[in-house]
């Protein structure tokens, strides 16, 4: 048994009012060892004794107890809520109201994070905002809205796909029909010169290529090593190259070609390039 539990409480020629250390601080919600420390630096200090000669914590020591906690809830060092309570000059009013505004204006800034925190949640969760109908009316006939999970499941942990959540889901449909249109014209282009016979590497190739990383950068930064990467997905994924060599035979490797040799001209090695590099 602690010396604190073994104390006897007040006896009945004791103040009515009197507490123990012990249920003091079970009364008040704190330690029996905070209760000392404010004791030692001159807080709160119990101001009776017991006939026994314990000391007691008054109905008045209580209170300022109390107090104390709610200047110490507002953030308040101990230093300073010794001299709030104990300067007759000072107006503890003037520090509430003046902590008062401060909480405030810590709730409004709170506020507004929770909001941010809230749409960056919607954000990721929702990404493109589009019905399955509009994705289909937008995209075309041939377009599937599954495709979107399942890219979801093949990168939905990478950085750009949290890029992508967020930018998608500031786009409204006509942005949308503006993206499609850009890719559709795009590819038509990427068609034409396959079968004009446009060499990978040439200033009309490059061009394309980085037509190819703008387009890509309206979803997520896109650089150059991304895209060799992606340029290896077209020829390596039977969905992508059935896509690109439905609209031009050879058209996917001719794409790999032109996005190697774009990169290749930017510093990047196609042989070793990896995403994140």
């Amino acid at each position: 048994m602690t010396g604190e539990a073994a104390r006897p409480g007040p006896g009945p020629d004791d103040p009515a009012d009197a507490l123990t250390v012990g249920r003091a601080a079970s009364l008040v919600g704190v330690s029996v060892r905070t209760l000392h420390h404010w004791d030692a630096i001159g807080l709160v200090r119990p101001g009776g004794r017991t006939r026994t000669g314990y000391r007691v914590y008054s109905g008045e020591d209580v209170a300022r107890l109390h107090r104390v906690l709610v200047y110490r809830e507002l953030g308040f060092p101990l230093a300073q809520i010794g001299r709030i309570l104990d300067d007759p000059d000072t107006d503890a009013n003037d520090h509430l109201h003046r902590q008062r505004r401060e909480l405030l204006e810590q709730i409004e800034r709170l506020r507004r994070m929770v909001g941010a925190v809230d749409r960056m949640l919607e954000t990721s969760a929702s990404g493109m905002r589009l019905s399955p109908e509009q994705q289909v009316e937008i995209f075309g006939d041939d377009w599937r809205p599954e495709w979107v999970d399942e890219a979801e499941q093949r990168w939905g942990r990478t950085a750009q796909w949290e890029q992508y959540s967020r930018r998608a889901a500031e786009l409204s449909p006509s942005d949308w029909e503006n993206v499609a249109a850009a890719t559709e014209s795009f590819q038509a282009d990427l068609a034409a010169a396959k079968r004009s016979g446009v060499e990978p590497g040439s200033a009309e190739a490059n061009a394309l290529a980085e037509r190819h990383r703008a387009l890509m950068s309206t979803y997520f930064d896109c650089t150059h090593a991304m895209q060799v990467c992606m340029g290896r997905m077209f020829v390596e994924d039977p969905g992508f190259a059935a896509h690109y060599d439905g609209l031009a035979p050879g058209l996917a490797e001719w794409l790999r070609r032109v996005l190697f040799a774009n990169a290749e001209a930017n510093g990047v090695a196609p042989e070793t390039a990896t995403w994140d590099s």
